[in-house]
């Protein structure tokens, strides 16, 4: 008798330690990193100025200003519409930012190497080009750091992911989806998840991030001695079974160059798996996204039955999660009105809100999910994964050039 408080002592305080390291897991510290870009701009990178004025200011407008000029031809020539100039004014409408890679400025003089965003839609339609870009199923990225012996992902912040987070997506076919490390994320996204293959577990987690498949590039950074050389090797993993697409290694002279070293990996790596997305090694898990078998045949008699007795036909909804952008109020509503508008739907809500992000919402369909798939899909809806939870996306539409307006404009409406 006497022992027993003892014991109930040690299993609450055993039971304090727990919830305190679970919290301690999920809160405090700095490891989020959003991702700086994930639009789809046209970007024209490493453009070096050498310009002055009559002042600092002035000397650096005027560095811009031929940036943008540089800029603009090589895309032009890159997209294939001649390399052609035009006015500054036209191309302050066009240019989304300025980056500033590296700048020195001087009383009346600048020198920088700056990178360049064009607005996809203005350009393309300033350029009599196409805007459209077929890009993969969106993978979700989980930025791998082995460091003396520890592997990271979102347990604590890396400059691994801060080179995931700072590179900009929008020229690659690959749709990435890159977890800013907040809230939930190193809890379900770290080092352990990777060694799991079951499939059911990997789907539950993906569904939260709205992926279909899943991105594992990986890198063992090797430090010479302190402030020395560093060397990384990389790889370009995907998959639940953590399979290996490509691997190489890269080395820096001083510690002061792991950045510009990860950058250069990471542009190598989103090329390998634009590569194998291009070669059809890089496809979505079928056992993330089962085929759901067909429903079972009607017997001759049952049919008959269906026919003589139209009350007899089945009525009950099924209610199917779809997941889609939002990135403003403007896409809740308008993504709600469009499915309203498809045969069959009888309620359409959102249940989770996310903007700027991707939300969910809960469709009332009368009829299988791959009808409701069809259906969107001859909408003009982009349509990922299967059975009751989907993503969808509005595929742009494009016109013949002979038809866009002025300027190669589509017309809208």
């Amino acid at each position: 008798m006497r022992r027993r408080p003892s014991v109930l002592l040690a299993a609450v305080a055993l039971a304090t330690l727990g919830t305190a390291t679970v919290v301690a897991q999920i809160e405090g510290g700095d490891r989020g990193v959003a991702a700086v870009d994930s639009s789809n701009d046209f970007e024209v990178s490493g453009v070096r100025v050498d310009t002055g004025g009559k002042d600092a200011d002035a000397a650096r407008l005027a560095g811009w200003r031929e940036a943008q000029r540089k800029a603009f031809v090589q895309l032009s020539q890159r997209l294939g519409a001649g390399g052609g100039l035009v006015p500054d004014g036209t191309l302050d409408s066009i240019v989304s930012a300025i980056v500033v890679d590296d700048e020195e400025i001087g009383p009346q003089r600048y020198v920088a190497k700056l990178g360049v965003l064009f607005d996809r839609a203005r350009t393309s339609a300033l350029l009599g080009v196409s805007s459209y870009v077929t890009r993969s199923p969106p993978f979700v990225v989980l930025p791998v750091q082995w460091s003396t012996g520890v592997g990271t992902v979102f347990e604590q912040r890396t400059v691994w992911q801060e080179a995931w987070a700072r590179y900009r997506t929008g020229g690659s076919t690959i749709d990435y989806i890159r977890p800013a490390g907040n809230g939930p994320d190193p809890l379900l996204l770290n080092v352990g998840q990777m060694q799991r293959p079951d499939r059911a577990w990997w789907r539950a987690v993906l569904d939260q991030y709205g992926g279909n498949d899943v991105l594992m590039p990986t890198v063992r950074l090797y430090r010479q001695w302190p402030g020395g050389p560093v060397i990384g090797v990389f790889e370009a993993r995907y998959g639940p079974d953590n399979r290996v697409l490509r691997r190489f290694t890269l080395r820096v002279g001083a510690a002061g160059g792991v950045p510009a070293l990860l950058d250069e990996a990471v542009r190598r790596l989103d090329s390998a798996y634009q590569e194998g997305l291009s070669g059809g090694y890089l496809t979505a898990d079928p056992g993330l996204n089962p085929v759901m078998p067909d429903t079972a045949a009607t017997p001759a008699d049952d049919v008959g039955a269906l026919i003589e007795d139209p009350g007899l036909l089945p009525t009950a909804a099924n209610a199917i999660t779809v997941q889609f952008d939002t990135a403003d109020a403007g896409a809740v509503t308008g993504t709600e009105a469009g499915m309203r508008g498809v045969p069959g739907v009888s309620a359409a809500a959102t249940t989770s809100l996310a903007l700027g992000g991707v939300s969910l919402m809960t469709v009332s369909y009368a009829g299988t999910p791959e009808a409701f798939r069809a259906a969107l899909e001859a909408r003009g809806w982009q349509v990922f994964g299967n059975g009751t939870t989907i993503r969808i996306r509005r595929a742009p539409q494009l016109l013949p050039p002979d038809l866009r307006g002025a300027g190669g404009a589509t017309p809208t409406g």
